[in-house]
């Protein structure tokens, strides 16, 4: 893995309703659900960050956590695995929009919106070498012109931002609170967020503490909780994830 060297009242989640349970043993779908967690966690940290770090948000700030979830991804790991985890991502958007009516009403855009915009920033952050990856999930070519700009523009807002809290000494300022581990979904949750947050200390530090917690919530969801300033993966996430792929 590389790693990238550089107040709301409410709590911010992202839920589904909770499915069968998630079983290992399929690599090609734990790797589709390990992505897809990872992607959610890097969202729910946009909304940790905001917060924490007091943020401007100049629209909706779901969408500013998508942005830097793109934005990790992109930025934190090997180009193979990061082309993996966006088009695992992106499966996860179209597998939701395939399932669920669209809520426009909704703090979150379209999932269908969501995942062009993830295909968007992701080709624009390389565009000469992920022509690919736009042509294989259907970029319109209308948008994919302006993608180059779409992702300068998150690098000069996340970027900056990451740069504020980047050290070479690292620092512990992310911990892990309540760790559940009673299902295979529920281990595998926590032992890919486990091993995240000691890769994000190795590189960032917080202005103020920031926990994670992985447990069971009788949902599939994840939330970020400016009040006790934490984020909660909920075991039953994977499970969700799982049953949605789009195989």
């Amino acid at each position: 893995m590389i790693r990238f060297l550089c107040a709301a009242a409410a709590v911010f989640s992202f839920a589904l309703p909770a499915r069968a349970e998630f079983r290992y043993g399929d690599e090609q779908l734990q790797g589709y659900v390990e992505s897809n967690l990872l992607s959610v966690f890097y969202h729910e940290l946009g909304h940790a960050l905001v917060d924490i770090m007091e943020l401007p948000i100049f629209g909706q700030e779901e969408d500013a956590a998508d942005v830097l979830s793109v934005f990790l991804i992109d930025a934190f790991w090997e180009e193979e695995s990061a082309v993996q985890i966006a088009y695992d991502s992106a499966f996860g958007f179209q597998a939701e929009a395939d399932a669920y009516d669209p809520v426009f009403w909704g703090v979150h855009g379209p999932d269908q919106q969501r995942y062009y915009n993830l295909v968007c920033i992701f080709y624009g952050a390389n565009p000469d070498e992920r022509d690919d990856v736009a042509e294989e999930l259907g970029l319109p070519e209308e948008r994919a012109d302006y993608c180059d700009f779409e992702y300068e523009q998150a690098a000069g807002s996340w970027g900056t931002v990451l740069d504020r809290i980047t050290t070479e000494s690292g620092g512990n300022s992310m911990r892990m609170d309540r760790v559940e581990r009673d299902t295979d979904g529920a281990r595998l949750t926590a032992d890919l967020i486990i091993e995240e947050v000691a890769a994000l200390n190795r590189e960032f530090r917080l202005p103020a503490r920031l926990t994670i917690s992985i447990e069971a919530c009788d949902e599939a969801n994840a939330w970020y909780d400016p009040e006790l300033r934490e984020i909660v993966m909920c075991t039953e996430f994977a499970d969700d994830i799982a049953a949605n792929a789009p195989w």
